[in-house]
This record gives C-alpha cells, sequence and structure tokens, in this order.
C-alpha cells in the first residue's frame, strides 16, 4: 500500500527528547516500511523517518510559535494538507495524527482518511467532534473511547516500540531505586511518586518536562522533597539516557491521576525489564498485568506499600510482554488490517 501519514508539526519525529505522538508516527512508519509499504510522512524539517518525507515546514513549530499553544488551529498546520493535496494521488490511505481539524478535507478525497486521536482529553471542539463522528477513528486504548463515545471506532491499536533498542537488564536490584519519567504535573502523579519514595526511604530519579503552568503546584508539593541526591530531578533526556535510567530502576512509578490515554513510558519500562507501579486510571489495566508485570493500585495512599513488593515481579516476563503485544511489529500489522479493511470498503 502507499500511505501518507499526518504527523503533528510540534516537534521533530521522532522528537529529540519529549514528544510522544512523534515518537508513534516515526515508529509506525518504521514498522510499515519494513512491512513491505510506501510510507510518506508529512512532518516538521530536520525529521529523519523510514520511508519518504516531505517536510512541510522547515523547522518544528514549537520554535516556530514561540512554544505549545493549543489555542486554536495554528496556521503552519495548513502546509501539511496544502502539501498532501498536491500529492493525494500518490496514496491509497491517509492516517491523520493531527487531530480532529483535518477531517475537513475527508469529503474531498477519493481514499480513505482514518484518524488516530492522540489526547487524553474530552474533545476541546465538540461541534468538529459531531461534524466528524461518521469518519473511521482509531484509538489507543479501549479506555480512551470514554472520552468520547459517538465516534465512529474501527480498531483500538496499541502504541508499539522499538523493543530492540532498549537493553533490558534481568538482574535482581538490591538496593531500592525508583524512576519518574514524564511532564512534572499534578496530573502526572509527580507529587505522589516524591512523597511515596519519601516515607520509604528510598531513592528517586525525575526526569521529565517542567511547563510553566505547574511551577507553583511544584515548588509547593514536589521541590521541598528534592534533595538532590536521594530524590532528584535531571530534566528531559533522550532515548540512550531514558534506557539506560529505566534498566537500573527497581520500577517506573506512573502515579497518573488523570485517564491517560495510553502511557508510552509504561511499555518503554517493560522493554527494558523493568515493572511498573500504577494507579488504575485510564489504560494502565489494559497495558499492565497486575501482580505480573508491576501492580495497579486503586488508592494513592497505598503506593508505597506496593513500592515495598516489586521484588516479586519477573523482570524477564516484563521484557516478553513488551516484545509480544508493544513492539513496533505488532501495531504496524494491525494498522495494516485497518488500511485493508477501509481501502476495501471504498472500493465496494
Amino acid at each position: 500500500m502507499k500511505i501518507a501519514l499526518l504527523a503533528p508539526l510540534w516537534k521533530k519525529v521522532p522528537p529529540g527528547k519529549y514528544g510522544g505522538s512523534e515518537l508513534v508516527v516515526a515508529n509506525l512508519a518504521k514498522g510499515l516500511t519494513e512491512l513491505g509499504h510506501e510510507v510518506t510522512t508529512f512532518a516538521c524539517g530536520g525529521s529523519k523517518v523510514q520511508g519518504n518525507l516531505i517536510p512541510v515546514i522547515s523547522q518544528p513549530m514549537h520554535e516556530l510559535a514561540g512554544g505549545f499553544n493549543w489555542s486554536g488551529i495554528q496556521p503552519y498546520e495548513f502546509l501539511s494538507y496544502f502539501e498532501l493535496g498536491k500529492r493525494i494521488k500518490d496514496f491509497d490511505i491517509v492516517h491523520n495524527h493531527m487531530g480532529f481539524h483535518p477531517i475537513a478535507l475527508a469529503p474531498f478525497l477519493s481514499i480513505p482518511m482514518v484518524t488516530t486521536l492522540h489526547s487524553s482529553l474530552t474533545p476541546d471542539f465538540i461541534y468538529l467532534a459531531d461534524a466528524f463522528k461518521e469518519y473511521p477513528f482509531v484509538s489507543i486504548s479501549d479506555a480512551q473511547r470514554f472520552l468520547s463515545s459517538n465516534l465512529n471506532y474501527v480498531a483500538t491499536v496499541y502504541h508499539g516500540i522499538d523493543v530492540k533498542s532498549f537493553q533490558p537488564n534481568f538482574k535482581i536490584l538490591k538496593d531500592n531505586h525508583f524512576v519518574f519519567l514524564g511532564t512534572l504535573s499534578k496530573n502526572k502523579g509527580i507529587d505522589i511518586a516524591v512523597q511515596s519514595a519519601n516515607k520509604l526511604g528510598a531513592r528517586l530519579t525525575i526526569a521529565g518536562e517542567i511547563r510553566e503552568e505547574d511551577k507553583s503546584f511544584l515548588e509547593k508539593e514536589v521541590l521541598p522533597y528534592v534533595d538532590g541526591e536521594r530524590i532528584k530531578f535531571i530534566g528531559e533526556i533522550g532515548h540512550t539516557e531514558k534506557v539506560k535510567l529505566l534498566s537500573s530502576a527497581s520500577a517506573l512509578l506512573f502515579p497518573s491521576r488523570w485517564n491517560e490515554a495510553f502511557g508510552l513510558v509504561m511499555v518503554e519500562a517493560l522493554a527494558c525489564g523493568t515493572p511498573v507501579i500504577a494507579l488504575k486510571n485510564g489504560a494502565v489495566a489494559e497495558v499492565l498485568k497486575d501482580g505480573k508485570t508491576g501492580f495497579i493500585i486503586k488508592d494513592e495512599l497505598l503506593f508505597s506499600e506496593a513500592m515495598k513488593k516489586v521484588g516479586e515481579i519477573s523482570r524477564e516476563v516484563c521484557r516478553t510482554e513488551a516484545e509480544d503485544n508493544f513492539d513496533i511489529s505488532v501495531m504496524a500489522k494491525n494498522y495494516e488490517k485497518v488500511y485493508s479493511s477501509l481501502i476495501k470498503n471504498q472500493s465496494i
């Protein structure tokens, strides 16, 4: 098949550090290319993907716009539609990862457009969601469907990572060293992580992004616990540092309070052989197997109790789970089925 991938323009594909959606698109391009498909990714300049790349803007939109801005559709994004339109006859299907608004083009297309939503929030403009609800959508977890239950979901496809690029560690770790990796926000539960580690006297390394709107919360609830030794913050990290950090950890802490639609870092931890301790929200129960690849906690006050039991989890089982269910190849084959079905239905 000849497949067009519309990637978010905020960060490079794949991102240098933070950027889950951009990483998923890069992984999908790789997986589909390895299956023998002809893949073209529409992304920002500086991106490096397998298959063909159409750089619709010179650099990431995050740099051009001076940071993230979700208040409306950014003018730069229309360049993706423009470049796609000039080449539309070259493709069999369009896979949209940019949100709802590109679906406005669907009636003009002679080929199917399918949309994967990456958001963990309800639609910010319900009129678009309602207008486009009959077009095909792919959810990244069954839990995500509750955010907008009236859409035409044709499949659920879990995110995939390049498992072989994560070096696992199967050694029994004698000292408790936990890791939190993600945006430092109340929604992500960073305060639960630091307070639980402090309660146990355990080591905790925090890696991730600090956003301006979270600074007041962090100064009150998190930073007083960060001493730079037992509990330390190391900022955003790239792939190599991430693998090293996760593989050396007793467990990843994922105390997310909100209904996160997937949680890619959980899968990355499993690929390193590292168990995950998570609150039972969002897609957690779809990604983890309680008591086998980590612990799923219903009450945040009991988080530290689960941290004491992490040695009961087999690190080999964690790695096998990542290989069997969350590798790039699994994701690509599942999307391949979606594309084939939509193209077949279009031709009937």
